[in-house]
């Protein structure tokens, strides 16, 4: 059964009668009340049925690697198109569209939410998680992420970054080194800018953290700086063991998340690279749900969390910074 569109001028029989028929175009145009631009058409095809009007080439502001990125943010978040679209514009690509968007999680074959979710939670071979509400806020990983040197820079900098296991709730800084120093500063300031009570933190074994491989006897003594400030702040020091940085596997995920993100930019400046973390981080806390979470963003899971354990809690949970560019002194 032939489909002829509804705007068409032309039915089949006519088609085969054009292509048929002598004479100029001009002619066979005025002979059968249609255009040049029709009669064309349809004397230089060998049938007289209609073709899909989609163009042959879709065009797309997302790259090869801009869609690869969207894809799997996808898999990983399981997020919705409008939420992914906010996320694309914000980090990957200002100019992306939502129809394009749609596109590109069809053409991947990731555009069915609920079939993404059935084939992960079907996934052979995988062992079951140990679930983010089996724990309680306040035990907090710390790790350090080297950041590129900018055009205005003499030396790299470091990025502290601390998430909470439970909510996944992030809290970073920016330092000139990777010192004692800076380490004790960045728990201070994590310290008075979490809304939950602080009850541990997990480190590797850096100098920075800790003497473990300093000592005579390969083993934390306790004293160093950093162990004294947790234990002026009551706060439980853990170590991750040695050579199996896996242990903290949460905040290396997300040092990832931030390599993506400079990644897709050229900066010029050390305050644009700080302008995008900020961005970045504030986004992550209050606006892109969590799959651990049940699809909430860790601010959100923190309130819910301070509205059943009010105990955890020592402020309530309001517009968190994400990225503390100022300093005080250790």
């Amino acid at each position: 059964m032939s489909h002829i569109h509804p705007q068409a001028r032309t039915t089949p029989k006519t088609r085969v009668e054009i292509q048929q028929a002598t004479g100029t175009l001009k002619e066979i145009a005025e002979r059968f009340n249609v255009s040049t631009n029709t009669a064309r058409k349809w004397r230089s095809r060998p049938d007289a049925q209609d073709r899909s009007h989609r163009p042959h080439l879709l065009s797309t502001t997302l790259s090869p690697a801009e869609e690869a990125i969207t894809v799997e943010l996808r898999k990983m978040l399981l997020l919705p198109l409008d939420d992914l679209l906010v996320i694309t514009r914000e980090f990957i690509n200002a100019k992306a569209s939502r129809a394009g968007l749609d596109r590109c999680l069809r053409r991947h074959g990731v555009s069915d939410l609920n079939k993404l979710r059935q084939q992960q939670s079907q996934e052979p071979g995988q062992s079951k998680v140990k679930s983010f509400k089996d724990y309680e806020p306040g035990f907090v990983h710390i790790d350090i992420k080297y950041l590129p040197q900018m055009p205005d820079e003499s030396q790299r900098r470091y990025l502290f970054v601390a998430i909470d296991r439970a909510t996944r709730w992030v809290f970073v800084k920016i330092y000139d080194d990777q010192s004692e120093v800076s380490s004790c500063d960045f728990l201070w300031r994590l310290y008075k800018a979490a809304p939950m009570k602080i009850s541990k933190v997990l480190t590797d074994n850096g100098s920075q953290f800790t003497d473990r491989f300093t000592s005579r006897r390969k083993q934390p003594s306790g004293k160093h700086v950093f162990d004294k400030r947790c234990q002026g702040l009551e706060i439980e020091h853990r170590l991750a063991p040695p050579r199996h940085p896996q242990t903290n596997g949460m905040v290396e995920r997300f040092n990832g998340r931030v390599s993506e993100v400079i990644a897709q930019t050229r900066f010029q400046s050390a305050a644009q690279l700080e302008a995008t973390l900020t961005n970045y981080v504030d986004t992550y806390n209050h606006r892109i749900p969590q799959r651990a979470l049940n699809h909430l963003a860790p601010i959100e899971a923190l309130k819910k969390w301070r509205t059943s354990h009010p105990n955890l809690f020592t402020k309530r949970v309001n517009d968190l910074p994400g990225l503390d560019i100022n300093r005080v002194s250790c």
